[in-house]
């Protein structure tokens, strides 16, 4: 790479999940080229092992196993400190990977709202809970990633089960800020708005899907991987270091209006 990137984060042990595709995948390279030993996890082996040919590719390594289910606690435990074992430090912990399921309130079966918990809340709580000690000693960084499902609802699917979640996200963040000020741990969480991803990818080729998804979006585009990590990695750096349980937000503009 060109002597001209910054290395923010040279000596730095940066923890993300959902490294197999998307966001997580971006901020894999994007920490990695800027120094940071990065320590990876996805549910999907195949998608983490493509992650793995990309860095490599470029000189780097991506770290860490697939596949975990960070909704089992002694799974997410043991991804945690087996990098801490492994490294020695946690700097940052980027907690990425979620999953929900989608339907309106009186149609949402139980098991899918309780999967939606687990795969948006649980396995933050565990991951923090497991990191916090490593990275109260190196003063670190927890970036959780919230939505603008948080802030409002859609016509266009039933979320109620993902905005609770996301709520939830923006609220147990703002406590770990609380709790992490007195050991210098700051905790900040980021909300995007409908992001171009391989998953999402099918509602973008959708003509109708895609207009009702962008209604209200300022930008009248998605938001792209890149723009959420340009933020998270600007989140992590020391050059946010007066930045801590605030949500931002982008969006697009979307909740401008």
């Amino acid at each position: 790479m060109s002597g001209a990137v910054r290395q923010r984060f040279q000596g730095k042990v940066v923890l993300i999940t959902g490294t197999g595709g998307g966001q997580g995948r971006e901020a894999a390279l994007r920490f990695a080229r800027e120094g940071a030993t990065v320590v990876g996890c996805d549910v999907l082996a195949e998608g983490h092992a493509e992650t793995a040919a990309l860095m490599a590719a470029e000189g780097y390594r991506l770290h860490g196993v697939a596949p975990v289910d960070l909704g089992d606690p002694e799974q997410a435990r043991a991804w945690v400190e087996g990098a801490a074992a492994e490294h020695g430090r946690i700097d940052v912990l980027y907690n990425n990977a979620s999953a929900a399921k989608f339907a309106p309130v009186a149609e949402m079966t139980i098991d899918d709202w309780r999967y939606t918990m687990r795969n948006e809340v649980d396995l933050i709580f565990f991951t923090t809970k497991y990191a916090w000690r490593h990275l109260a000693a190196q003063r670190g960084v927890v970036i959780n990633i919230s939505s603008t499902a948080a802030w409002g609802g859609s016509r266009v699917a039933g979320i109620g089960a993902h905005s609770a979640a996301k709520g939830a996200v923006v609220s147990f963040t703002r406590q770990l800020a609380v709790e992490g000020a007195p050991v210098g741990i700051r905790a900040v969480s980021l909300s995007p708005g409908f992001v171009a991803t391989p998953g999402t990818r099918p509602f973008l080729e959708n003509p109708q899907a895609r207009k009702a998804l962008l209604d209200g979006v300022l930008m009248d585009r998605p938001g792209e991987p890149e723009e959420v990590v340009a933020m998270a990695l600007f989140v992590a750096s020391g050059e946010a270091s007066f930045l801590t349980g605030s949500d931002i937000v982008i969006d697009g503009g979307l909740l401008a209006i």
